[in-house]
């Protein structure tokens, strides 16, 4: 009996060994996660910010003062040691973002989840993240290996705090995901900006446009979709003399015949509200007399944040501002003489072709006979499984992305898709080059590098300069080229060349006194190249641009009130117009009481108002309503624009699209759609109430930072208390929003303030984690303390030093 217990008693024993030290699903290993040695109790620490640090490869010290906000403020002595130290320092605040997110841009999520990432692994891999990433290699390795020895450089830096790390040391989410961190290099830099030319020109519409085409026919698609509305304010103002232009756009071929195939299902979207704001404003606008420059990307509410600010300081030039992890230099920022910063230009820059295939798949037809196929085999490996084989076929368009072994049902055709992110540039040189610029002439020779995603790329200088340019690699395109699914085996339809740089549509000084961009239509019709209407945006840039229209002089808290502007003009274009034409007559007392809210609500999306959380229902049931006819079982497909949208509810109210397709022996109107839509809205509104109590903008919007592990609770702030929503100039959605808030007057040297929704750590148990989050629910902003030589100041209260280490 005793061997009996003591034998149940070994088996328990193994058998709780494994638990603790197995992951189970999506469970960590309890043993190792809570260790009190080397598990998550080892992440409550703060950063250390003192001392003296042994780094490989540096030539010279390097000398970082941390700030109370923990900014690094990092001054080399040359370039190779300011990268290594840039990398070195990202790494120690923010490791586990920085290689997860070149993880999600691989398609390498299977290594860490297992099998229920596999399609997002697949879909990025027949997206090409992993085939572009190798062509801006390869395009260093061939064009600019100074560049890509800075990237080195970078890596360096990560490896060396990777080296330096015990197993106790690792950010808590490696031990939450029980894996380990693995060596950086040049290619996860380039997967990174990968990662980002996906987010904000990963987007198209061609196929679910195609779908649209041949249900609704020519007319009414070009009534839905035009290629410009009806009112255009564009980034580039419309008196722009274009006659410098000496490069024709392409001829059209003589058929342009769509091929109108029925697709099913297409791959994910980036998120549509990806966008930003920018803006600056001359000398003469000026409170002060100086330029000032303004910056506010939108891009997920995310923790860690998407951003880390820096300064990063040699001898020949001294910038500051946001860095994102994984990438070289500052992003959006300013130097000692300039400023800059980006929004989404978005621009159609995806085509897909349909390619037919000979019986064995080794070739397709192209020109009237065979071209020999390229084929990638990815081998996607899987957590606790064998790997994942898939072939993906290459054209000279690009990958073949839907074929018989992925979302299509074809034996012998596939759609291949064409993106400028395949094409392989060098947009790292941008940044090196605009940290270093000291007027307008070195911003534009820096911006002659930058590829992908296509931006407008605002500057002010310290010699009273303006401009913006919307740069990026362009196809020349015929009219109407890349709307719809196009013949593959037509040379006619592949991009026959590109728009000159020198022609990518720009202002300097212009005689308005100011430049902006809201991703709204780049150029009006007079320039003299085809842009496609690529879903651009509408409200917030004839907010801004009327906010500079309407007096003589701005300030700095004249800027810092325009970021947080809540004013919803898509709601005051249209409410009044529904108040006006619906018959109220049939509302009950409960329904009667929202639609009296309604009147009196002044169109800002503030968090104590409950107009917004109205709008945002009745205007959502409308849409649903009025665009039936857009849910198709089986089929891809794009509604029209939100502004295309309000423009047929105001002047075609009568149109057959009006007329709701289950009510047979019924014909709607826009006016009976107001009505219907408003009894749906009032209905949900009261049972949010029951639910949560009333339905004010704060309780409605819930706007949280989520933490990139699915918005792991624990890890993520919820309910902040910011106002705005995706159509007003303070863009805060449910997750979505202002990501990094930057001013900047251009004194000598410039004097600039700023803020992100989270913390520079990334680690939850640090107290620098989210800390910035309720001032910039608040729309403060902090000083940017930037440092004119390698003496510390007050505002530093840490000095760390970064020396070669020696081989002993």
């Amino acid at each position: 009996m005793k061997y009996a217990k003591l034998l149940l008693s070994f088996v328990l024993t193994i058998g709780i060994f494994f638990v603790l030290n197995t992951k189970l699903g999506s469970i960590p290993p309890l043993g190792k996660f809570l260790n009190p040695l080397s598990g998550i109790w080892q992440n409550e620490t703060d950063e250390t910010i003192t001392g003296t640090i042994a780094i490989p490869g540096l030539k010279d010290k390097v000398t970082v003062h941390y700030d109370e906000y923990m900014i690094p403020h990092v001054f080399a002595q040359n370039e190779h040691d300011l990268y290594k130290a840039q990398g070195y320092l990202t790494a120690k605040h923010r490791l586990w973002q920085l290689e997860f997110q070149t993880h999600a841009a691989a398609g390498r999520l299977s290594e860490i989840f297992g099998e229920g990432a596999l399609n997002y692994d697949r879909t990025e891999r027949r997206r090409g993240m992993g085939y572009g990433a190798e062509q801006a290699i390869k395009y260093m390795e061939q064009y600019d290996t100074e560049t890509l020895s800075y990237v080195q450089d970078y890596a360096d830096g990560v490896n060396a705090y990777i080296d330096q790390l015990d197993p106790k040391d690792y950010p808590v989410e490696y031990k939450l995901l029980d894996y380990t961190p693995e060596a950086w290099s040049p290619k996860k830099t380039a997967l990174l900006l990968m990662y980002m030319t996906k987010m904000l020109a990963g987007g198209d519409d061609d196929l679910e446009y195609t779908n649209v085409l041949r249900l609704i026919g020519q007319e009414n698609f070009d009534l839905l979709f035009p290629d410009f509305f009806d009112s255009t304010d564009p980034v580039i103002p419309k008196d722009t003399d274009w006659s410098f232009i000496d490069v024709p756009q392409t001829e059209s071929p003589a058929s342009k015949v769509a091929i109108l195939d029925t697709i099913a299902e297409t791959i994910e979207k980036p998120n549509p509200d990806n966008g930003s704001n920018n803006w600056a404003v001359s000398g003469t606008k000026s409170a002060t007399g100086n330029p000032i420059l303004a910056n506010d990307p939108h891009l997920g509410l995310n923790l860690p944040a998407i951003w880390f600010v820096m300064q990063l300081s040699t001898p020949e030039h001294n910038a500051f501002g946001a860095t994102i992890p994984g990438a070289l230099s500052v992003i959006s920022g300013f130097n000692q003489y300039i400023a800059w910063g980006e929004t989404n230009a978005t621009r159609d820059v995806i085509d897909w072709y349909k390619v037919e295939f000979n019986d064995d798949r080794t070739q397709y037809n192209y020109d009237g006979g065979w071209k020999d196929i390229t084929l990638r085999v990815e081998d996607i490996k899987i957590r606790g499984k064998e790997s994942y084989k898939d072939s993906v076929l290459y054209t000279h368009h690009g990958p073949v992305v839907y074929d018989k072994n992925f979302k299509s049902d074809e034996e012998l055709a596939g759609y291949a898709m064409k993106w400028i992110g395949h094409e392989g540039g060098n947009n790292q040189r941008t940044f090196i080059e605009l940290n270093k610029a000291k007027n307008y002439d070195d911003y534009v020779n820096a911006l002659k590098y930058w590829n992908a995603p296509a931006q407008n790329f605002v500057f002010a200088s310290t010699e009273g300069d303006i401009a913006l340019w919307i740069q990026g690699k362009f196809a020349n395109k015929w009219e109407g080229q890349g709307k719809f699914l196009m013949d593959g085996s037509n040379p006619e339809n592949d991009w026959q060349s590109y728009i000159p740089q020198q022609f990518n549509a720009h202002t300097k000084n212009p005689e308005r006194g100011f430049v902006s961009s809201a991703n709204q239509h780049p150029v009006d019709e007079n320039y003299p190249f085809y842009v496609f209407n690529d879903g651009y945006e509408t409200y917030r840039n004839r907010v801004i641009n009327d906010f500079f229209n309407s007096k003589d002089s701005f300030s700095v808290q004249d800027f810092k009130d325009l970021h947080n502007n809540t004013y919803n003009l898509k709601a005051a274009e249209l409410v009044p117009y529904m108040l006006e034409h619906m018959d109220a007559s049939s509302l009950s007392e409960a329904e009667r009481r929202i639609y009296e809210e309604i009147k009196t609500w002044n169109f800002n999306n503030d968090i104590d108002e409950v107009g917004p959380s109205i709008w945002r229902q009745w205007y959502g049931k409308l849409y649903n309503l009025t665009w039936d006819e857009f849910d198709v079982e089986d089929t891809a497909m794009d509604s029209p624009t939100t502004y295309q949208t309000i423009y047929l509810l105001k002047n075609h109210g009568d149109h057959e699209f009006m007329d709701i397709m289950d009510t047979e022996d019924t014909t709607e109107t826009a006016k009976d759609l107001f009505l219907l839509a408003f009894k749906e809205a009032a209905e949900r509104l009261m049972e949010i109430k029951e639910e949560k109590g009333d339905y004010t903008w704060l309780t409605y919007k819930a706007t949280y930072a989520g933490h990139l592990l699915q918005a792991l609770p624990a890890f993520s702030r919820f309910d902040i208390p910011i106002g705005g929503d995706r159509n007003t100039v303070n863009a805060a959605s449910e997750n979505h929003g202002p990501s990094w808030r930057m001013i900047v007057e251009m004194t000598s040297p410039p004097t600039a303030i700023g803020i992100y929704p989270g913390g520079q750590s990334g680690n939850p148990g640090s107290q620098y984690y989210d800390n910035f989050i309720d001032d910039w629910a608040a729309g403060n902003y902090y000083d940017l303390n930037f440092l004119q030589s390698n003496t510390a100041t007050d505002a530093i209260i840490g000095t760390q030093t970064l020396t070669p280490a020696t081989n002993d």
